[in-house]
């Protein structure tokens, strides 16, 4: 689960101010709003990488409010994906778990992630080999490496071509409807808000302004149902 209780965060002169949001565990939230409307300021707060001027952070049914990002329980996938260019997929995905004192279960980690992801072919890879989509699915493993109990994703889908951002719309379905981990995905493109979440929600000039189930996607009687 997510839950901001008067939380108000400060960047400049931009201020998030006295939010109040949850988001059920294992739900899929979508939180849309105009750049500069503080989407990605709240995901740094809830990561611990920005600081909390008042107000408190639930994570996991933990408060991480004056936690250290590597003890928040938190994957994060910001917007350019931060992959390390010296390193291997497969170094990737092992180096977020050794950061987190898992390096002990790399091999079966590794292996998992490989299998959801479909990442086989690239684990040797650089991420100068890889394309947008392919670069997309190694930050998203090294973001579930250490089994998160939230998944906060920071515009992940932006740099993608059409045919590209469709096959990922699904690979991010798949991921947390087996994973089941609570997922918050910032986004400004309302088609991803109707395709992906249970959830959707709104910013506006830095306070939350909505919270709304989104319309269920358009499908024709000939569609077969996802599997």
């Amino acid at each position: 689960m997510i839950a901001v209780n008067g939380l108000s965060v400060r960047s400049g002169d931009f201020e998030l101010r006295d939010l109040t949001l949850e988001v059920p565990p294992g739900r899929y939230a979508v939180l849309m709003g105009r750049t500069g409307s503080g989407k990605s300021t709240l995901l740094e707060a809830l990561c611990g990488l920005r600081p909390v001027h008042a107000g408190s952070i639930v994570l996991g049914g933990r408060d991480v409010t004056r936690l250290p990002p590597a003890h928040r329980g938190v994957g994060y996938v910001p917007q350019d994906r931060a992959l390390f260019s010296h390193m291997t997929v497969r170094r990737q995905l092992e180096f977020a778990l050794a950061v987190r004192g898992r390096a002990a279960i790399a091999a079966r980690r590794v292996a998992e992630l490989t299998d959801l992801l479909d990442l086989g072919p690239l684990l040797d890879r650089l991420p100068a080999g890889l394309s947008g989509g392919e670069a997309q699915r190694v930050a998203l493993g090294r973001a579930l490496a250490a089994e998160p109990a939230v998944l906060l994703l920071d515009e992940p889908l932006s740099a993608l071509d059409d045919e590209s951002w469709a096959s990922a719309c699904d690979v991010l379905a798949r991921v947390q409807q087996t994973t089941r981990v609570t997922v918050l995905h910032v986004t400004h493109r309302h088609e991803e808000t109707r395709r992906l979440a249970d959830v959707a929600i709104e910013l506006h000039a830095g306070r939350l302004t909505a919270t709304i189930p989104p319309p269920p996607p358009p499908r024709s009687s000939q569609e077969a149902l996802p599997r």
